[in-house]
């Protein structure tokens, strides 16, 4: 506790019996007792984290006025709109102006001056101030320094109401005690400006008495992003509108998303079979707008943040919108994507809040491929990373916006780790690697695509005398080679040895950052392609050529919804499926198999990025209690 006051007549007496005064022996003059100090001010927050605020005891004084994992105070970022009052039009779906993206993102609980009503009130933290004995002149002021008050509100609870604390505290009610409560009104998105921490001293002055201060240092809630062995609370994807899907124009018409309801249908026997029910799996339509696209992966990535209360934990729900920017054109000038903007009409909500962070002067190597939300996953907690990690594709040719990954690492808790998707078309981990369970004392492992595996399955159908087979029969694809026209292409053979090779790459960098030994990877079947899709880039990148079996949903850490592999069948048997489900089943999981190979596969991408999904992110060592990593 810092204290600022004047020295006690008996302090002072003590002074000098030490030998401080005028020597022994000195007769002493002590001041009158009516010019003794009263008691120093008192402020108080929850240091000890139990959800309390501890007025009668010392729990939370020890360390108040300094920040460390297990000792300090929380305050949560109050970003959700729990009257509902953030509103949004069917304009500002479609208005390709920026100025309707700031306003959405402008629009939350924390940015007016109000509490709006009891559960407003519930994503506030306590501070108070003790009873204390003061003149009637006597004021107190709650001071934040002036380069942290911009991201805090303080409300003090008057006529039982909490209103916004302007001025001072009266006598009065430095007397009785004070009420006040903590508002957080934005993450931490770059530590150079701002490292989530607040220092709030209360300085009390009466006259004929020193000020004396007493200062509380809190934190705010880091945005921890989801993982995928967290129970699926609910999922959403898209459903059909004229146009819909982002296709690009060298992809062509013809692999718009279409037999969208083969997806639905076992997207839902999947989910039911998962245990979640039929009305948690939801699908919001699209519009004649091209921009309104199924991909609802790439345009969120979902956290939360969370602060201790009495009894348990307090959650909110960040939903990261991607920072992904369209250029200006003959529409209009360049805005973020307006798909997301489907984020503040379906979502945000009470304890949902929605974050966008994004930069538009960027350097040329960004490419908005990499912002997608698809490109940003997480692996579970593991010794040393209680809160797990962010994984995330870049490379020096092709990055994601500086200003997001900043952001991310910001929050300390998920130091992210960086693998090469560069050689993807697309370029998003959830294209290759996919975190699964497992019965090892970690607890999870890694599911990644297998060239290898693919080609090896193909080659022992060709020696059974299988090679007539084709892939994706019973598809609509206009491609369906036999496994032996397959086998005798030279060049694609070469291009998933190329890919192999590749993912092995990024197999080295998770296994050497989170000491996943390589041979607990599980393997799955996929083939991939190599070609100038994209003629803005010179050179060749891949893309799945079958359905990319690791871009798949988890939907509780046993129930796995994969996109059909449509392999060769060989004796009544899809061979792809087989190994999958081997796999998978050595790891405890079982597949469902999702059709999506005209809804999704056929334009880039598979079931992970046509859906996404809110999680159940209680349990695990709360963040507060949990080993840091600051940035």
């Amino acid at each position: 506790m810092l204290r600022h006051s004047t020295r006690t007549a008996s302090a002072l007496l003590a002074a000098l019996l030490a030998g401080t005064g005028t020597g022994a022996g000195t007769a002493v003059a002590l001041p009158p007792a009516s010019a003794a100090a009263p008691p120093p001010p008192d402020l108080r927050a929850d240091v000890n984290q139990d959800g309390r605020v501890d007025l009668t005891g010392d729990s939370d004084e020890p360390g108040e006025d300094q920040w460390r994992p297990g000792r300090g105070a929380v305050f949560l970022p109050n970003l959700d709109d729990d009257g509902r009052r953030c509103r949004v039009t069917a304009a500002d779906l479609d208005r390709v102006d920026p100025a309707v993206d700031e306003r959405l993102a402008a629009c939350h609980d924390a940015a007016d001056e109000r509490v709006d009503g009891e559960r407003d009130a519930q994503d506030l933290a306590p501070l108070r101030v003790r009873p204390m004995r003061v003149a009637d002149d006597a004021t107190g002021r709650v001071g934040i320094p002036a380069a942290q008050a911009p991201y805090v509100r303080l409300f003090v609870r008057r006529g039982g109401q909490l209103e916004s604390l302007k001025g001072d505290l009266t006598a009065r009610e430095l007397r009785a005690g004070v009420e006040l409560a903590v508002e957080g009104r934005d993450v931490v998105r770059d530590p150079r400006r701002w490292n989530g921490e607040v220092d709030f001293t209360l300085t009390v002055r009466q006259q004929g008495v020193p000020a004396a201060s007493d200062r509380v240092r809190m934190r705010v809630a880091p945005v921890l992003v989801q993982h995928d062995l967290q129970r699926a609370q609910a999922v959403f994807a898209a459903a059909p509108g004229p146009g819909s899907g982002i296709v690009p124009k060298w992809i062509g018409a013809r692999y718009r998303p279409t037999e969208w309801q083969p997806f639905a249908d076992s997207l839902r026997r999947a989910a039911e079979r998962a245990g979640l029910p039929r009305a948690k799996v939801t699908f919001a339509p699209g519009t004649a707008q091209w921009w309104r696209d199924i991909w609802r992966q790439d345009m969120v990535e979902p956290a939360t943040v969370s602060m201790p209360v009495p009894g348990g934990v307090h959650r909110m729900r960040i939903l990261l919108r991607a920072p992904v920017v369209w250029p200006a054109s003959a529409l209009g000038p360049s805005t973020l994507s307006r798909s997301a903007r489907l984020l503040f009409r379906e979502l945000r909500g009470p304890d949902v809040g929605v974050v966008q962070q994004f930069t538009r002067a960027r350097p040329e190597n960004v490419s908005d491929l990499q912002n997608f939300a698809g490109n940003f996953e997480s692996v579970p907690p593991y010794p040393g990373h209680p809160q797990g990690r962010i994984v995330y594709g870049t490379s020096a040719k092709r990055a994601p916006d500086p200003s997001f990954v900043r952001m991310l690492a910001a929050q300390g808790q998920q130091d992210p780790i960086a693998i090469d998707t560069s050689w993807l078309l697309v370029g998003h981990t959830d294209e290759t690697v996919h975190v699964v369970r497992s019965d090892s004392a970690r607890g999870w492992t890694l599911m990644v695509s297998d060239p290898r595996l693919a080609t090896r399955l193909l080659r022992e159908a060709s020696a059974r005398g299988e090679g007539g087979r084709r892939l994706f029969e019973g598809t609509t694809a206009e491609n369906r080679p036999t496994v032996d026209a397959a086998l005798g292409d030279a060049k694609f053979l070469a291009g998933n040895e190329k890919a192999a090779r590749r993912i092995d790459d990024q197999v080295a960098v998770l296994a050497r950052e989170t000491g996943l030994p390589a041979g607990e990877v599980v393997r799955v079947p996929v083939l991939y392609s190599w070609g100038n899709y994209d003629p803005s880039a010179p050179e060749e990148r891949a893309i799945a050529f079958s359905p990319g079996l690791a871009n798949g949903l988890s939907l509780t850490a046993r129930d796995y919804a994969a996109p059909d592999p449509h392999g060769p069948r060989v004796g009544g048997t899809d061979l792809f499926r087989t190994a999958t489900e081997r796999a998978l089943r050595r790891q405890g999981v079982r597949v469902s198999w999702v059709e999506n190979f005209r809804w999704a596969h056929l334009a880039g991408g598979e079931v992970h990025c046509a859906t996404n999904a809110l999680r159940d992110t209680s349990g695990g060592v709360p963040w507060w209690r949990g080993t840091a990593t600051r940035p």
